[in-house]
């Protein structure tokens, strides 16, 4: 677990026009391992977007969950599902989605 990662978690705020802006704060700054899973492209209007899915192990942490994402540097990984390995409450596996632009 060599990687310093944010955890981040969304609030959203009225933006005034009956809609809502997402605003992601800090929750911790957790390390983990971070291993490429596989990847896949698409064509949009404006080029190529790419996806990445990765796994990301970190210790065991209570509330963690899909609504929330890691984030390290300038890299955003989305969780869309998180497993505790052995479920012996010592680690998490997150199953994660890289947006790249």
């Amino acid at each position: 677990m060599r990687h310093r990662l944010g955890l981040e978690a969304p609030a959203d705020s009225p933006d005034g026009g009956g809609g809502a802006t997402r605003v992601w704060s800090l929750v911790a700054e957790v390390w983990g391992a971070i291993e490429p899973a596989s990847g896949d492209g698409h064509v949009e209007a404006h080029g190529v977007h790419g996806r990445v899915s990765h796994e990301i192990w970190i210790r065991h942490r209570a509330g963690l969950g899909p609504h929330m994402r890691f984030k390290m540097g300038a890299r955003i990984f989305e969780i869309r599902a998180v497993i505790d390995s052995g479920e012996r409450r010592r680690f998490m596996r997150c199953l994660v989605e890289e947006r790249v632009a």
